[in-house]
């Protein structure tokens, strides 16, 4: 460099103008606080049980997220002191026990570790030689093989099931349209496409066909019989009808897992139903994909392997911290053809970095976080063995709770579980729908704010419930003796207020 040029770079490296850097001046210190942190994440999973599943933040906590962009700098332990005061002291809780109101997974030390490494190494992912991205791939062939799909199939890691199915879905409306829909568009059609999923079907769905400019009547939602799985016998007769009103048939959508109740569609006879009307087949497997590796419940996703297009999140039974999901394509072809574009600036080499696969080719994102390291790092801890024992636990603890539920008078089991997840209510009183949704809402709030579990609520064919949503690899029986020994207090303590 030419001092004459940039002197100040030169003579005055420390001060105003000068070369700048953000790594610390103290190794040594950052070492050690580094060190300091991890013994506060041990501890802090280590001791979640002494801790309430969830609590509200007072008033100064909630000013600290008000405050201004910082101009001056603080030392990196008042800043960590902050974070440890007033960030990790007041979660979500979805990695506690006794958390059940969504289906979150439970997060694991090793995975966070895996995080923490793949951020300090910092690659992107949007492909190129080097080990994250085979790392990458050699995981999103491991998700394929799980569910049965052949090695042939493509995948690529996203943030989660939203962008996994909408991925899927591109796929599926582009190979259905039957023209370069990418060069002309939508409006290019010549005949509407149509999308068909059960009436329970996940609301990422509806965003979805209306990302990819189809409209939200392009989803056409079939109803569900009791069981709350799609019917088959009302699928094909919509089918039907839209073909002879001059719609075009696109997309059968299964639900491997619906989010109100855990109902499983019949993937194998959706997959039939595919096959003879040609049309493209898609799994939503986010919640239940992975039952393909529980021992005794692998029977129930039965046909998931024959699915064309596969979402599925590894944040959930797979217990990775979020946020990892995962979209898998049986064609290869197909997937690319949806999302490849060859910029000058991204030319592959015959050597050096650019030699690898861009794997940004399969998906929205150029630019990807290393979110595959913390699904490696656990599965070569555990082995995958473990994480199916681990689902068939949650689906035995659900029965469990059935059954307790079905033991006191006082509570109502609103839908047999069908996999893990459990929707119940404090047994109506006379027939006032509404009253009972007050009350049962109330007991949610408390049990929410006492810090003792953590439910949902949701309207099951018209009626109002409490849903438990049990993904969480620290739940024991135990715990479910708890929630509902802690409902009949909450109903008999709001009944003797009411009296």
């Amino acid at each position: 460099m030419d001092a004459r040029v940039f002197p100040s770079m030169q003579t005055d490296p420390d001060g105003y103008g000068g070369e700048e850097t953000l790594d610390p001046q103290d190794w040594d210190a950052v070492a050690e606080l580094s060190h300091r942190v991890v013994d506060d994440a041990v501890r802090h999973l280590r001791d979640l049980r002494e801790r309430p599943v969830w609590r509200p933040m007072p008033g100064d906590v909630e000013a600290l997220f008000r405050a201004p962009v910082p101009d001056q700098p603080m030392p990196i332990e008042q800043v960590y002191g902050l974070v440890h005061d007033s960030v990790l002291a007041y979660p979500m809780g979805n990695i506690h026990p006794r958390f059940w109101s969504w289906f979150m997974g439970a997060g694991n030390f090793s995975g966070a570790l895996g995080d923490f490494i793949a951020a300090v190494q910092g690659s992107n992912l949007g492909g190129g030689s080097h080990a994250a991205a085979r790392l990458d791939q050699q995981v999103v062939g491991w998700l394929r093989d799980m569910v049965g799909l052949p090695s042939s199939a493509s995948g690529t890691l996203v943030s989660g099931g939203s962008v996994a199915n909408l991925i899927g879905l591109t796929v599926a409306r582009n190979t259905a349209a039957g023209i370069d829909l990418r060069e002309h568009g939508v409006a290019a059609l010549d005949l509407p496409l149509r999308y068909y999923a059960s009436d329970q079907v996940h609301s990422c769905h509806r965003k979805a066909v209306e990302a990819l400019g189809l409209g939200n009547k392009a989803l056409r939602r079939i109803p569900t019989g009791p069981s709350c799985r799609i019917n088959l016998d009302a699928l094909q007769a919509a089918i039907a009808q839209d073909r002879a009103e001059g719609f075009h048939p696109a997309c059968i959508i299964g639900t491997a897992g619906t989010v109100n109740s855990g109902a499983v569609d019949d993937l194998a006879a959706l997959a039939d139903i595919a096959a003879d009307e040609n049309i493209w087949f898609h799994v939503d497997g986010c919640i239940g994909a992975l039952l393909t590796i529980a021992p005794k419940n692998a029977w129930r996703v039965r046909g998931i392997e024959r699915a064309d297009s596969v979402a599925l999140d590894p944040h959930k039974w797979l217990h990775a911290p979020f946020e990892v999901g995962c979209a898998l394509i049986r064609d290869r072809g197909s997937h690319r053809n949806s999302f490849a574009v060859s910029p000058e600036y991204l030319q592959t080499t015959a050597r050096g970095i650019a030699s690898g696969d861009w794997l940004y080719e399969y998906g929205l994102q150029t630019t990807r976080g290393f979110s595959a390291l913390k699904v490696w790092m656990a599965l070569m801890e555990h082995g995958v063995a473990k994480f199916g024992r681990l689902i068939d636990q949650n689906l035995a603890q659900a029965a469990y709770l059935a059954e307790l539920i079905r033991s006191q008078p006082a509570l109502e089991l609103v839908a047999q579980p069908e996999i893990n997840i459990v929707c119940f209510r404090v047994a109506p009183e006379g027939r006032d729908e509404e009253r009972v949704k007050q009350i049962n809402v109330e007991i949610m709030l408390r049990l929410q704010e006492t810090g003792i579990a953590a439910l949902s609520d949701t309207t099951l064919r018209g009626r109002h419930c409490l849903r438990v949503a049990i993904c969480n690899h620290r739940t024991r029986l135990e715990d479910l003796d708890q929630l509902v020994t802690a409902v009949l207090a909450l109903r008999t303590g709001m009944a003797e207020q009411a009296a």
